[in-house]
């Protein structure tokens, strides 16, 4: 393959530094508590309006997990108590039918993702139960048309619940790995076996699943350059049609769970750098194309194609082909996008509970774009994405100059072309084969909203 990247490590010492992952633009931090339901009601009438609306897409938020992850993050309730998510269940079905009544029924939902916490927490009859919920209150995809994916612990599943989760509509799966060395799996509490993923991995082929994404996680404690590299080697062999590799961030004082991690166990700057570069060099050399931000896919994968085509678009659930479509977001904390317009459901089930039972729908705040962020959305969703921005493509569109509009970054844009992170001219910036593992840091500078002074921000370092 000729678009292989290149580790640079001078480059990645240089601009190696924290950042938004750019799932949006402007990230959530911009969110304003001055947006709530109200708005959200008039960015869906205007939305329906539209003279070819957009297709929907929707995102179900399962806090649930059985067992505490200490890596984790995520917005989610810990307990083995199944019958503790019947009240939320209830609650999420009731959204689904507030939301439902919204939006036209011409629109098809052509993406349904359910994501955690852990999904498959639920049992079966009641992901059923959910999915009827969905498809009596709107206008869902055939099979052949809509992608329908669930992230899965595959320690929760065995062949007959893959096999049921296939019947039910899901056609694409993802299962939560992060480590495959036994070790490491005792330092973060998430202990599987090669047997448990190889197994899901073959029910899910026998199934006719469309797609199958494994999750791995890089700096996490116990990990060494060469156990790691045995990781890449069995995920190679489990054969996975995509693979996302996520940098692990130790910030304690934000993640409860992760003080349960001993920072001695963690590796060290170098060695977590090393272990990156042997991930990449082993998946390409393998045949997996490097998408961009921790996402690899094989060149057959949709993804690959809409980034050959260059209509790969990024939204909150990450790397999309139908990031056009206005994404629909249920159950506590998940982000909605209705036409150029973000906004977020309350964080705390009593809050859930209180608007729901009192027909609202659950936002709390959210974000209506202005012109401004809208032309910088698409200049960072195209680098991202396509690691090259059509300045000439631009300027028409939005009538602007670009030197002019964006003078305060020209020179350091040039600075960055003089190291070999990118090429630049009067038609187009590209970022180079050297530079795509630090595409974040192109993208920061055209970010208006780190450059206004602020209280402290929280992001993950780039690399």
């Amino acid at each position: 393959m000729t678009n292989q990247i290149i580790f640079n490590k001078q480059l990645i010492d240089r601009y190696d530094r924290s950042g938004p992952r750019y799932t949006s633009y402007p990230t959530v931090l911009q969110f304003s508590e001055a947006y709530d339901d109200k708005d959200y009601l008039e960015w869906v009438a205007t939305s329906n309006d539209d003279p070819i609306p957009a297709s929907l897409s929707l995102y179900l938020h399962i806090p649930f997990c059985n067992t505490i992850c200490y890596y984790c993050g995520c917005s989610k309730i810990v307990t083995k108590d199944t019958s503790q998510a019947e009240k939320y269940i209830k609650l999420l079905q009731q959204e689904i039918a507030i939301q439902g009544a919204l939006f036209d029924k011409t629109r098809p939902v052509v993406q349904i993702h359910w994501g955690g916490g852990t999904p498959t927490f639920l049992d079966d009859d009641t992901i059923g139960t959910i999915l009827g919920t969905i498809r009596k209150h709107f206008t869902v995809a055939d099979d052949d048309q809509g992608e329908f994916a669930i992230e899965v612990d595959p320690r929760t599943v065995n062949h007959d619940r893959i096999t049921t989760l296939r019947s039910l509509g899901f056609n694409r799966i993802s299962f939560g790995v992060q480590d495959f060395n036994p070790e490491v799996q005792q330092a973060v509490n998430r202990v599987h076996t090669k047997e448990q993923i190889f197994d899901c991995i073959k029910s899910a082929r026998a199934n006719n699943f469309h797609s199958i994404n494994l999750d791995l996680m890089y700096g996490l404690p116990r990990q060494t350059i060469s156990s790691f590299d045995q990781t890449i080697q069995t995920t190679i062999e489990a054969n996975p049609d995509r693979i996302a590799i996520y940098n692990y961030a130790h910030l304690p004082e934000m993640f409860k769970p992760q003080r349960r991690i001993d920072e001695k166990d963690l590796p060290s700057a170098e060695d977590k750098l090393k272990i990156l570069q042997i991930a990449i060099e082993k998946l390409q050399a393998a045949g997996y194309v490097y998408i961009g931000m921790d996402h690899f896919a094989k060149e057959t994968d949709d993804l690959v194609k809409a980034q050959q085509t260059g209509t790969l678009q990024r939204n909150f659930q990450g790397y999309s082909t139908h990031a056009n479509s206005d994404i629909i977001a249920m159950g506590i904390t998940s982000i909605s996008s209705i036409g150029d317009n973000y906004c977020q459901n309350v964080k705390t089930l009593e809050e859930y509970e209180d608007r729901i039972n009192n027909n609202r729908i659950p936002v709390y705040r959210g974000l209506e774009l202005e012109a401004d962020d809208l032309l910088r959305r698409e200049v960072i969703n195209q680098l991202m994405c396509n690691f090259k921005l059509d300045i000439t493509r631009l300027e028409s569109k939005w009538g602007i100059n670009f030197s002019s509009y964006f003078e305060s970054v020209i020179d350091t844009l040039h600075t960055m072309a003089e190291d070999g992170l990118l090429k630049i001219d009067d038609t187009s910036i590209t970022v180079t084969l050297e530079g795509r593992l630090l595409v974040r840091s192109v993208c920061m500078l055209f970010d208006r909203y780190l450059q206004e002074p602020k209280t402290e921000q929280r992001f993950s370092k780039i690399i």
